[in-house]
């Protein structure tokens, strides 16, 4: 036996329990095929086309996000500009109002000043002239009593 094996010859027995054990193999192939194969495979496959869908999905929503973004910033940066713009015309507005009010509040200080100028030159003729006449008595008086007599303008 031994010498039979070296010499290559290899002899393989077809009995009946070959036979039958290759019917039972088709006999399962053919019951679980249709039972337990093609849903498993359907599963699979739907399984795959369902992933596929989502991952065209997300990618569909990513560029959309992508897209919102871009329109975001160039909203932000046209609000921001124009907020510049505004700005510097509220401060363009306020240094022009600011000018306008201090030649206002000069204009009237300046009427203010010349009112009391005036007013201080008239009490300072005013007071002149009582004093002139005072002085003017006192002196009458002054020179009546050095002189002893009454004087007369």
């Amino acid at each position: 036996m031994l010498g039979a094996a070296m010499s290559g010859g290899i002899s393989i027995d077809f009995d009946k329990t070959f036979v039958l054990q290759m019917g039972i193999f088709a006999l399962l192939i053919v019951v679980l095929k249709p039972l337990l194969f093609d849903p498993i495979l359907k599963v699979f496959e739907e399984r795959e086309r369902r992933t596929d869908g989502a991952r065209s999905e997300a990618r569909s929503m990513q560029e959309e996000a992508g897209q919102l973004l871009r329109r975001y910033e160039s909203e932000l940066e046209r609000v921001h500009r124009v907020a510049g713009e505004e700005r510097d015309h509220l401060r363009a507005e306020t240094t022009k109002l600011e000018a306008e009010i201090l030649r206002e509040a000069r204009t009237v200080s300046n009427r203010i000043v010349d009112e009391g100028r005036k007013k201080v030159e008239t009490e300072v003729n005013a007071i002149r002239f009582d004093l002139g006449r005072q002085t003017e008595q006192i002196s009458r008086e002054v020179a009546g009593r050095v002189l002893g007599r009454e004087v007369s303008r």
